[in-house]
């Protein structure tokens, strides 16, 4: 069973595998930025449908958006390719995600920027102040996450753990990951489908409101990711009885459900929802490490 495990864990998730992905990523990202650029010159001389040319927007920054939307697919299976390795760079790959959802929202409100009215009467314009805030606050809070999550890795290496019960947590996490490769994939593939038809082939108009264009694949994969922290937390128990981890894991599902719900409301609410989670979550490690660190002195 675990060799069968391993060629299918291999198959999806090798570093081989990552590195081939990520070169198709960059050709598509590049080719995809260069059909939005020529359909928005297009549109620009009247060359296409009105249907089609209504969903368009004529700011060329708004292409820019396009590109962004493949390497947030790569960002998503990189997400899955570190579950096997470390929970905590798991959930830091989940902030980055949202981070980058956040960045690419941005080049879409530069494009409907409007300079003519005043700043805080304007939807858009409100809508880049928040967002643009928030970015680098999510920077700034990933930064102190992964220092923290150095910090945790170090602790750990002090402590004694039960090989046996941590190969069985590994090929759980490995099983996970494999399971997960072909559902994401499924669903990029739908919602990007059922997308392509609302905005091109669709003849209703469909009037995307600022954050639904966003919430495209990733609402329904922040779902699974709750289900999949879920999932780690029972795997956590094969490990250890700590207190301390399960609170920690405990509270990634709760960061990770109220990024999920966030795609569910706009404006400064969607912002503030993100935010707090993220808070939430490096204050989980913060605490965490600390009781790590407290263990460690009381067992040495």
């Amino acid at each position: 069973m675990n060799s069968a495990l391993d060629k299918i864990f291999d198959l999806f998730l090798s570093e081989k595998r990552k590195e081939q992905l990520e070169h198709i990523v960059i050709y598509i990202a590049i080719a995809s930025f260069i059909i939005h650029l020529a359909l928005i010159g297009l549109a620009a001389l009247e060359l296409l449908p009105d249907y089609i040319t209504s969903k368009l927007s004529k700011s060329p920054i708004s292409a820019i958006y396009t590109p962004f939307s493949f390497i947030l697919v790569y960002e998503v299976y990189l997400l899955v390719f570190y579950i096997s390795k470390s929970t905590s760079t798991y959930i830091t790959k989940q902030y980055e995600i949202i981070t980058l959802i956040v960045i690419r929202r941005l080049f879409k409100d530069l494009s409907n920027l409007d300079l003519d009215k005043e700043w805080f009467t304007d939807k858009y314009d409100l809508q880049f102040t928040y967002d643009i805030v928030t970015a680098f606050f999510l920077f700034l809070l990933i930064y102190f996450f992964n220092i923290l999550n150095r910090k945790q890795q170090e602790i750990r290496k002090k402590a004694t753990m039960d090989k046996k019960t941590t190969g069985l947590f590994i090929t759980g996490k490995k099983l996970i990951a494999s399971i997960l490769v072909p559902v994401v994939f499924g669903i990029a593939i739908f919602s990007l489908g059922q997308w392509t038809y609302e905005t091109l082939y669709s003849f209703k108009q469909t009037d995307y409101g600022i954050q639904d264009v966003n919430n495209i694949f990733f609402d329904e994969f922040f779902t699974i990711l709750i289900l999949t922290d879920v999932l780690l937390l029972l795997f956590t128990f094969i490990t250890t009885d700590q207190f301390n981890r399960t609170i920690r894991n405990s509270g990634f599902i709760i960061s990770t459900i109220l990024i999920r719900l966030s795609f569910g409301v706009d404006g400064i609410v969607n912002n503030v929802l993100i935010l707090v989670a993220v808070i939430f979550g490096v204050l989980l490690l913060w605490v965490n490490n600390k009781y790590e660190k407290m263990l460690v002195s009381e067992n040495s």
